[in-house]
């Protein structure tokens, strides 16, 4: 059976408390798992302990904690507080970013992120087995110390982003899921094929490898008006976060809509832009429409093979009446 994860607000809410409402609505309807990304709003750890204080059931996690932003020591020091806070409900979620953030926002060269991103995963999972540290890596060289607390007793799983072959080759030999975004149902499949090769490359059952799909997700009964949401919410990605998201569209066949939008953008059309992204693109990469439509996409979405949740994400633009009704529309015990 699949799952259904809710991806919290990538925008900036008005407050902290509007998270924690869409988790606790999230707990309520039957959601498996609340993610929360961080990018330059609300800092993830903050928000997620504030959550997990305020719910029983439902899981948490990172999608994703940015190996650059953070240590790989500090990472395993949080993994493990919030895997306590939580009472076993956490999963870390991480991944490099793009240069766009991480150069842009922290000052940090974006140097090397599929290394950084291994090694990352490597140290934190020493750190939270509670064992002395002794790494000898390419990026990082640690020694001498251990978890000073009580290592978590059951050690959450780590999970890495990736959209390019060799960074989803690296989740399966190394983590214990992917976190898949902006993805064509044609697309995850080559991608789910990186994902296989590496599990086997790391001597594993690449069915062991949990796989996310996220999905930008927008509900009203009025189509159009959530159609414009997300054509919003892609356009900004593939128009002003560098070449990252406009090469993953061009290699899954739309290249012409990916530079047009692009271009539009940079130009400062903005509506141009959105208008340049299609109906054909939004059904291969949002649920969106009314109700009805939104739950029919949905359940679609259950029979695509490979995938272990789909977790519904809301576009930047979505105001909270938006977020709250279509966790409602969407949640699994409706």
């Amino acid at each position: 059976m699949t799952d259904v994860d809710c991806f919290l607000p990538v925008g900036s809410p008005d407050s902290v408390w509007d998270f924690v409402e869409l988790a606790t609505r999230a707990e309520a309807t039957g959601y498996d798992r609340v993610w929360i990304p961080e990018t330059w709003g609300r800092d993830a750890v903050t928000v997620l302990a504030t959550i997990a204080e305020r719910t029983e059931t439902v899981g948490i996690g990172t999608s994703v904690t940015n190996v650059f932003t953070r240590s790989p020591a500090l990472i395993g020091q949080t993994a493990a507080t919030l895997q306590e806070v939580s009472d076993g409900r956490f999963r870390l979620g991480l991944g490099p970013s793009g240069p766009i953030l991480v150069e842009g926002w922290h000052g940090i060269d974006y140097d090397r992120p599929l290394r950084r991103t291994r090694e990352t995963i490597e140290i934190v999972r020493s750190v939270i087995s509670g064992e002395t540290v002794d790494y000898d890596g390419d990026v990082f060289n640690l020694a001498g110390f251990r978890l000073r607390s009580d290592p978590p007793a059951t050690p959450p799983p780590i999970d890495a982003g990736g959209m390019s072959p060799k960074s989803v080759e690296l989740a399966g030999r190394f983590a214990d899921g992917w976190h898949a975004l902006m993805l064509t149902e044609t697309g995850l499949q080559e991608r789910l094929g990186d994902l296989r090769r590496g599990a086997e490359l790391g001597g594993r059952d690449p069915d062991d490898v949990r796989v996310t799909l996220m999905m930008g997700a927008a509900v009203d009964e009025d189509p159009t008006r959530a159609r414009d949401l997300v054509r919003n919410h892609l356009a900004f990605y593939v128009g002003a976060m560098g070449t990252f998201y406009r090469e993953a569209l061009s290699k899954q066949g739309y290249e012409d809509t990916a530079l047009t939008v692009a271009q539009e953008w940079a130009s400062g059309n903005y509506e141009a832009a959105e208008a340049a992204i299609g109906d054909e693109l939004l059904a291969d990469l949002a649920i969106v429409g009314t109700p009805e439509e939104a739950r029919r996409q949905l359940a679609d979405l259950a029979d695509v093979e490979g995938v272990d949740a789909v977790s519904i994400s809301f576009p930047r633009g979505a105001d909270q009446e938006t977020a709250l009704r279509t966790v409602e529309a969407l949640a699994p015990d409706t």
